[in-house]
């Protein structure tokens, strides 16, 4: 038997180091923001908002990595000395130290300024990093008021075109300065005026991003109904985003849920949630929708699926939805008034305690289900012990109602006190068909939206129009040929003698 050549031991180690090498290292957050910059011009030379765009998805991280040294030395190295702009952005930076032991490239010795003056979509971009650092902290709040009223005076005394992605990004942060300092709704007049620029404009980011925030402002104060005026006032840009067009939808299911809309409200909650980023990415929207959504479907009539509770991003959110969840469906009415009052701190903040408070009638209907599909016949005595109503009064009151309503079938024998139950009622009939045309109607509008989401390279079909007119010159020209050279049968000595 041949032997076994064996790799030694330091083989194995230099292969080691050589895959540890080739590791990339991470950049620094001062070298992402030049990097940026340099889009940002890119994009402002050649007109292509593209560019611009790719910056400000990483915004979402790069705000998590920023200090007051790494804006410093970002300023230093974009402006040059002598700029005016660089003096007013390094005066909203403040001089406090930062601890430097945990920087990756610190033997790495600072650039020279440049000689040159930045685009003024750079300053914008700057001044939008320095608001997101003073909302940080609660002592930085009026600097940060004072910022976005400059910011914002800055962007319309330049009104320029190429900064409309920025300055969409520019009024969520000054609506966080607001809402942080609790004054939000003395933003809504700056935000209206705003608006109407912006849709004369025809700047569809910036309208949609303003929308979202006098929503929001309207909502905040609980002003549902100049909610619903505004948006039956505006038309909301199809061109948006889909993270501007997550908030819309949320907006309107909030506005649904509490004019009894509860079908267009689940759409609308729905469409939210499939526009929304991912969970990991945005996990404190993903978790208000899904519980609006959640109380939504309740109201409906509908359950929802086990599976939503044991979401990992989810499951503490909705711990105490899911023990409303459980009354409902066992028609427990004690268990019910127990969950609200242990969780009602919980749901006033998440704006759906009114909400939870309507699903008392669904589990009393819930209940009187139950017992109809358990007794033929029952007395309205046993029904208040059972579902813990006050009186027989009451139990007649609700049971009538959900005979009226189609929950049950049956008859109240008033001279008897009792309820008479009927048989169990059909699973087929016009409403199965309206939940068909229902599904299929949603289907086709996830079937439009995502074809109208489909983005083909411009001038692609150019491409297209000039192969085919070559083909089709060369098919003239070797017709031409073929009728001035006559037939094959005359050529038959050059094909070779033995063809």
């Amino acid at each position: 038997m041949a032997d076994v050549e064996m790799k030694p031991v330091e083989d194995k180690k230099e292969e080691k180091t050589t895959e540890e090498e080739k590791k990339p290292v991470p950049v620094t957050p001062v070298a992402e923001i030049k990097a940026n910059v340099a889009l940002i011009e890119k994009a402002v030379a050649s007109l292509e908002p593209r560019f611009t765009h790719r910056v400000l998805r990483s915004l979402t991280h790069l705000r998590k990595r920023i200090d007051n040294t790494v804006l410093r030395d970002a300023v230093n190295e974009t402006y040059p000395n002598d700029s005016p702009s660089k003096k007013a952005l390094l005066s909203w930076i403040s001089d406090a130290p930062v601890d430097h032991s945990m920087d990756i490239d610190s033997t790495s010795q600072p650039s020279k300024p440049p000689q040159t003056e930045p685009v003024p979509e750079v300053e914008i971009y700057l001044r939008l990093l320095i608001l997101h650092l003073l909302l940080t902290s609660p002592s930085t709040y009026p600097n940060a008021l004072k910022l976005a009223h400059e910011t914002v005076e800055r962007m319309q005394h330049l009104n320029r075109r190429s900064m409309d992605p920025i300055a969409a990004k520019v009024w969520y942060a000054v609506e966080r300065v607001y809402e942080l300092s609790g004054e939000l709704a003395d933003a809504r007049p700056h935000f209206l005026a705003a608006q109407r620029t912006a849709a004369l404009r025809h700047d569809d980011e910036t309208e949609a991003s303003l929308i979202n925030r006098i929503l929001r402002s309207y909502l905040q104060y609980n002003l549902y109904d100049q909610a619903d005026k505004l948006v039956s006032k505006t038309s909301f840009p199809s061109a948006a985003g889909n993270p501007q067009h997550a908030r819309y939808h949320y907006y309107l299911g909030r506005i649904k849920a509490v004019q009894l809309n509860y079908t267009a409200a689940h759409t609308n909650l729905q469409q939210a949630i499939r526009r929304a980023p991912p969970a990991k990415t945005a996990p404190g929207f993903y978790q208000a929708v899904h519980k609006l959504t959640i109380v939504v479907e309740l109201l409906m009539g509908d359950i929802p699926e086990r599976s939503l509770f044991r979401h990992p991003v989810l499951e503490k959110a909705l711990a105490g939805y899911f023990e409303i969840v459980k009354a409902v469906r066992n028609g427990s009415l004690s268990q019910f008034q127990n969950t609200l009052s242990k969780y009602a701190a919980a749901f006033e903040a998440d704006k759906t305690y009114t909400l939870i408070v309507r699903l008392r009638q669904n589990v009393i209907k819930t209940g009187i289900r139950r017992l109809s599909l358990s007794y033929s016949r029952i007395s309205l005595r046993d029904i208040c012990v059972k579902l813990h109503l006050d009186s027989e009064e009451d139990a007649e009151y609700i049971v009538g109602k959900a005979i009226r309503d189609g929950v049950i079938e049956g008859r109240i024998v008033h001279e008897k006190g009792w309820m008479e139950c009927g048989g169990q009622k059909s699973g087929y009939g016009p409403e199965v068909s309206d939940v068909f045309s229902r599904r299929i109607a949603y289907c086709l509008e996830l079937h439009n939206q995502s074809v109208k989401a489909m983005r083909y390279p411009l001038n692609a079909h150019r491409k297209e129009l000039a192969a085919a007119e070559g083909a089709r010159e060369r098919e003239k020209e070797l017709a031409k040929e073929i009728q001035e050279g006559g037939d094959l049968d005359d050529e038959g000595p050059d094909l070779g003698e033995g063809f």
